[in-house]
């Protein structure tokens, strides 16, 4: 076994109720040798998404102990028996969704839908079945494949993808869930066409991703929504041309602003009430993306009549609808252009012993992505 250092969630929490807090802590933990299929990673850096916090919460079910953390990148210590596309000291980026590559989504080229994948995700265990980390009650379990707060960690090889030796390791850690799901959705599952309109809802890291891709794509008029204007320069910074702050007559306003509806509407808090703007908001004919997890209990109500007469999309975008061994090289060369500035979507450098407190931040709501470096560049 191996001594880590990790960041483990002991209970959640039930929506509407003030989170946890107390129940998650830096701890000392053991960890398995990689199995059939797994890798060690030394992590590198980390950074906290909402997606975590909402397992905190409750508002997205997992089981507890866990081990959080799934937007990363880091090292090969060690591989496994069987594993042959990795070894000891490449530089990788960890995928939240392991891909089997033989189930029917995976066949199909949308490995963000893998079967075996997601039903590992739920139960709280590598693709293998197995649980690597444990502590002196037992197993803890893994966090969407990768449980990436921690000093180190074992997941399925099928959870990583090889960066290049030159790129930075730290900030490229936000290439596994915030560029691929932001980025992804603007330019995989809606195909955002030259010349068009788009409003995104919510600048997290995935909406500010979402801008940077929907200008990536060549969109002439990107407007963002959040209640927050602290976010608003960094919006238009990464490609916003206004951001506007919600209200009674918001829909009305980016209809004339968007000359009669967006043409791309995105979605990225995942808020059913900004969900209902972003489809109102999209003319006919329009498409509307959902991109943030809202609470699974949540509805949204549409009007059979008039997505019919209108013509308008809905659609979901787990991931970007990323095909990583395809899209993450091209983020990377993107990077290396200077288009995608991964270094200003950092709001604050921490380490791991301070997760709790910047869970707390995220709750009460922060300006940028905390970058959690782990294993700094030399990981």
């Amino acid at each position: 076994m191996i001594e880590t250092r990790a960041a483990v969630l002991r209970r959640a929490g039930t929506p509407g109720e003030p989170p946890p807090f107390d129940g998650f802590a830096v701890e000392d933990v053991l960890l398995s040798e990689p199995g059939p299929g797994e890798v060690l990673i030394d992590v590198a850096a980390a950074c906290l998404c909402h997606s975590d916090l909402s397992v905190m919460t409750g508002h997205r079910p997992r089981p507890v102990p866990m081990v959080l953390g799934h937007e990363a990148s880091g090292r090969v210590a060690a591989v496994g028996p069987g594993v042959t596309r990795f070894r000891p000291g490449d530089p990788v980026l960890m995928t939240y969704v392991p891909r089997c590559g033989r189930c029917r989504p995976c066949a199909e080229g949308r490995p963000a839908l893998c079967e075996p994948g997601n039903a590992a995700n739920v139960a709280g265990t590598l693709l293998t079945g197995r649980r690597p980390f444990r502590d002196g009650d037992g197993e803890l379990h893994q966090h969407l494949g990768l449980s990436a707060f921690s000093h180190r960690t074992v997941v399925s090889e099928a959870s990583l993808v090889r960066l290049p030796d030159d790129v930075p390791l730290v900030e490229c850690a936000l290439l596994g869930c915030a560029v691929v799901t932001g980025v992804g959705a603007v330019v995989n599952t809606a195909r955002v066409e030259p010349g068009t309109s788009v409003v995104v809802f919510g600048l997290g890291g995935v909406g500010l991703c979402a801008v940077m891709g929907a200008r990536l794509a060549g969109a002439a008029t990107v407007i963002g929504v959040d209640p927050d204007l602290r976010k608003a320069d960094l919006a238009r910074e990464l490609g916003a041309d206004e951001v506007l702050p919600g209200g009674p007559d918001l829909v009305e306003e980016l209809r004339e602003r968007t000359g009669g509806g967006a043409d791309y509407a995105f979605e990225a808090a995942g808020v059913p009430v900004a969900f209902e703007q972003a489809y109102a908001a999209t003319r006919r004919g329009g498409t509307t993306v959902g991109i943030g997890l809202a609470d699974p209990a949540a509805r949204v109500p549409f009007s059979p009549a008039d997505l019919v007469a209108t013509e308008r999309v809905v659609r979901g975008s787990y991931m970007g609808s990323t095909i990583p061994e395809r899209d993450i090289p091209r983020y990377v060369e993107l990077l290396r252009a200077g288009r995608l500035p991964l270094q200003r979507l950092v709001g604050e450098r921490l380490t791991l012993e301070e997760v709790p407190g910047a869970m707390r931040r995220l709750h009460d709501g922060v300006v940028g992505r905390q970058l959690i470096e782990i294993g700094g560049a030399a990981a």
